[in-house]
């Protein structure tokens, strides 16, 4: 049995995906190791203790730097020996010690069809404010390999989602969101985990 730890900040919806996803036996093999919050009031939190799954909160104000909180995270996340971690709306910039402990056993989804809107600056709804704004008629999600870099890291898997001429930033992330990241998430651990 893989052992995974999902790295939230939020809401939790993609993690949701991953636990139907178990649940179904969509996702082969694989349990949920653990939960880490990089938020106190992340609502993923009570998504994980809904389920069952065991979870730990590295909120920045219990610590005096970001560097010790990673460390601390690293250290804990280290302890389960996972095979994969994923993030999953986590809006922490993971560091070069916490990248260089898990080398090729991190990955991201990230709401846009990486390389447009992505890197420092475009997260959450000011990546869907930004393809409006240009008039995409095209965006989608991207699952990723996580590096040194922002957003940087070889591509696992994409889905594209059409922009309509009426979307408001909220509505192009909500469908985003449904019709992309939730699908290519659970194949992305597939892939990764399973070779499927």
């Amino acid at each position: 049995m893989f052992r995974l730890v999902a790295i939230v900040s939020g809401n939790g919806s993609n993690l949701q995906s991953i636990i139907d996803a178990i649940n179904k036996n969509i996702i082969k093999n694989t349990e949920i190791s653990s939960v880490v919050s990089t938020s106190a009031k992340a609502y993923a939190l009570i998504r994980a203790r809904d389920n069952g799954i065991k979870h730990a909160i590295f909120d920045k104000k219990s610590y005096d730097t970001d560097e010790l909180r990673q460390s601390a995270m690293a250290s804990y996340i280290s302890n389960i020996s996972p095979d994969l971690i994923v993030c999953c709306g986590c809006l922490l910039v993971l560091n070069k010690g916490f990248v260089d402990m898990f080398e090729n056993k991190i990955i991201n989804i990230h709401p846009s069809l990486i390389p447009k809107y992505c890197g420092l600056g475009f997260y959450g709804i000011k990546i869907h404010e930004a393809v409006i704004a240009e008039k995409e008629s095209i965006t989608g999600a991207t699952v990723h390999f996580v590096n040194h870099g922002i957003d940087e890291g070889k591509i696992i898997i994409q889905k594209n989602v059409k922009v309509l001429q009426n979307d408001t930033p909220q509505s192009l992330g909500l469908r985003v969101m449904q019709e992309a990241e939730q699908h290519i998430l659970p194949q992305a651990i597939n892939i990764v985990l399973n070779n499927i």
